[in-house]
């Protein structure tokens, strides 16, 4: 046997043996470190060419592509095992949210005519207010001509009404009609105009009431202001029911559907959880945060959900029955994921899967395995390492034996050249 033979096989030896060892001690510091390295360290003499052979590393028996491991081992290297099956999958998505208001709850009181505010009813931001209920009231030379108008309108009908000539009477009835249709496009409440007619008086200054009921949310009007036709002088949000505006990622978009249950939580009421449903999913994707919005709609009793709280929003979402394995099962290498099965008597194979959706401790399978197999959920990593290391060193093994042995043909191992001597054995 050739001295450069020897120092070959000194250095796979040793490689062999520091990786191998390494692997073990950093399972033994995870456990027990005492009896887990003593045990895993049994049977790795590789002194010998046959250590490179079949036997593997570590005691692990390793075949085209499969790992032996015995009952000791499993245990040592805290093997454990799941099933696939198939079961209902469900998925559960999280996102991030935001209160806000219910937008068919909003309404502004704005004039329909110009004017001057004489006197606010309500005159600070957050109060809340009722329909109908008075809110301020407003000097408008319209105004006043309308009512004169109203006034004149029933005067002629009361003159003419009576009249005999054709025509007449019903022109001066439409006349009257036109009157006071003209006061309620002004939003003139109808009690006014019944005032105004049963008094006979002009009235200086004419009141606009909340279109809603509320809290008074915007206020941009001061007594005494000139006011133009369509100034928004109150903004008035109905909170009895708000919106979550959720924030969803760009991944989960194809899971959402109008309808699902939704549960909130929010920061400001912790141990709280609210219940509500997906209303509304907004038709097009952010493109600075790729994320798409969904609005969920809760009732608030009590308005204790403010306007600009942050949510967490949690959305369930059933998959339907598939083939599955526990996700801590699969290994992913690069751009493919494995699974090891047990194939029987200590027997691991990897199977290469075909991955489909993935939950919370499942994931589908959609092809790679069959029902009923049992499959590793732990220590794959380390399965996977001493696999891919017995195969290089089988390689690297049958490649030195084959240029060795072709070195080697027609050599005399007695000649005095070819003898080592112990120094030269030490090298």
């Amino acid at each position: 046997m050739s001295r450069r033979w020897m120092r070959k096989w000194r250095r796979v030896r040793d490689l062999a043996l520091v990786v191998a060892a390494g692997a073990v001690w950093t399972l033994a510091a995870c456990g027990d470190e005492t009896e887990s390295a003593d045990d895993a360290m049994a049977g790795m003499e590789m002194d010998g060419p046959a250590a490179g052979s079949e036997d593997g590393i570590a005691g692990m028996e390793v075949g085209e592509g499969t790992t032996r491991l015995t009952a000791d081992q499993i245990g040592t290297f805290g093997v454990t095992f799941g099933t696939a099956e198939i079961r209902p999958l469900e998925k559960t998505i999280r996102a991030v949210g935001r209160v806000d208001f219910d937008e068919t709850r909003m309404a502004y009181v704005a004039p329909k005519f110009g004017g001057y505010v004489e006197r606010l009813y309500v005159d600070f931001t957050g109060k809340p207010v009722s329909r109908g209920q008075p809110v301020l009231e407003i000097y408008s030379p319209e105004l006043v001509s309308a009512q004169e108008e109203l006034l004149l309108a029933r005067r002629l009908d009361e003159t003419l009404g009576a009249s005999g000539v054709e025509g007449v009477a019903a022109g001066s009835t439409d006349l009257l009609a036109s009157a006071r249709r003209r006061l309620r496009y002004w939003d003139i409440s109808e009690a006014q105009i019944e005032r105004v007619l049963r008094t006979g008086q002009v009235q200086k200054t004419l009141t606009l009431h909340a279109p809603v009921s509320g809290i008074v949310m915007e206020k941009d009007v001061l007594e005494g202001q000139a006011v133009e036709p369509g100034d928004n002088l109150y903004m008035i949000a109905d909170l009895s029911e708000v919106w979550v505006e959720a924030e969803l990622f760009e991944a989960d978009v194809a899971l959402i559907q109008e309808g699902m249950p939704a549960t909130i939580e929010v920061a400001a009421l912790p141990g709280r959880t609210f219940e509500g449903r997906v209303e509304y999913v907004y038709p097009t994707l952010q493109e600075e945060t790729r994320s798409m919005q969904a609005r969920i709609a809760l009732p608030n009793p009590g308005g204790i959900l403010k306007p600009g709280m942050y949510a967490t929003v949690q959305l369930e979402k059933s998959l339907g029955e598939v083939l599955t394995i526990p996700s801590s099962a699969v290994l992913r290498t690069g751009n493919s994921a494995i699974a090891f099965v047990d194939m029987g008597e200590g027997q691991l194979m990897p199977h290469e899967l075909t991955l489909g959706l993935a939950a919370d401790e499942y994931v589908e399978v959609v092809e790679g395995i069959e029902p009923g197999m049992r499959v590793v959920t732990s220590a794959q990593f380390l399965i996977d390492s001493e696999s891919n290391l017995a195969e290089v060193m089988r390689a690297m093994m049958a490649q030195m034996n084959v240029s060795d042995m072709e070195s080697m043909e027609g050599m005399d191992m007695d000649s005095p050249g070819m003898r080592m001597d112990s120094s030269e054995e030490e090298d």
